[in-house]
């Protein structure tokens, strides 16, 4: 996994920046019951996507682990984010309406403790949303793809089935789905050789012999510097059985 102390720096830059954000919370929103009043954003990184449900009206707090990725996000929502592992939330029992886990599952071994994390704190009738399938949503079938079909990949730990899954055994129902695109997110063959060559992907070590295979094949490709189509992210929520918030006092109605 990244250093996301050191990966904070340019961590928004790299992954289409505030249009991706809006995106990413315009569809969050859009699957929240009608009266959600408070959301905790887990791993909130820089707070882009945080900032944003704060703006739509919800008390929101953001937790994370990394220190540098916190340092923005505190500059983003101030007054709202707390430095925190993820798998041991520092929040009593049924504290929130609302949990959100973006582009966060398919980095853990242990991605099911955050369910149940999730589970825990959520008030009857609340809501978790979370990104699955992460992995699958970057595959566009495009030539880049072709190119680094050959490379090993980690099991999804965010496959939608597996979540739907660790959801049921926290006594989470399914509650609704949708999807949103990674605005500014079309690769390139130039970036593309780039991460490879950087580490981006974990089992592909720098400077190991596939590593600079794949990244000569990449940078061979035409249009060096013309993005593929963007990825289309996919969400799903899962709530708690009993009693919701009020119905007239949240952002909008769920989606599902």
């Amino acid at each position: 996994m990244f250093d996301y102390d050191e990966e904070a720096v340019r961590y928004d830059a790299s992954r289409g920046g505030e249009p991706r954000a809006a995106a990413a919370a315009d569809a969050v929103l859009g699957l929240l019951p009608a009266g959600t009043a408070t959301l905790l954003d887990v791993a909130c990184g820089t707070g882009i996507v945080t900032r944003r449900l704060a703006a739509a009206g919800l008390d929101v707090t953001g937790a994370d682990a990394a220190c540098g990725m916190l340092r923005r996000a505190a500059e983003r929502v101030p007054g709202r984010v707390v430095l925190a592992d993820i798998r041991h939330l520092p929040f009593p029992d049924a504290s929130f309406d609302a949990v959100s886990a973006i582009w966060l599952l398919h980095l853990l071994d242990d991605a099911e403790r955050v369910v149940a994390e999730a589970a825990r704190v959520l008030r009857p009738g609340g809501v978790l949303v979370t990104t699955v399938d992460k992995a699958a949503s970057h595959d566009v079938g495009s030539d880049i793809d072709a190119v680094l079909a050959p490379r090993p990949r980690r099991a999804a730990r965010d496959r939608s089935d597996l979540v739907a899954s660790y959801a049921g055994r926290h006594a989470l129902l399914p509650a609704g789905r949708a999807s949103f695109p990674g605005r500014g997110q079309g690769r390139t063959p130039l970036r593309a050789a780039a991460d490879v060559r950087r580490g981006w992907y974990t089992l592909l070590p720098p400077g190991a012999p596939l590593t600079e295979q794949l990244a000569a094949r990449l940078e061979q490709l035409p249009g060096q510097d013309v993005p593929r189509p963007e990825p289309e992210f996919s969400l799903r929520s899962f709530r708690k059985p009993g009693q919701g918030p009020a119905p007239d006092s949240g952002p909008g109605p769920a989606d599902g």
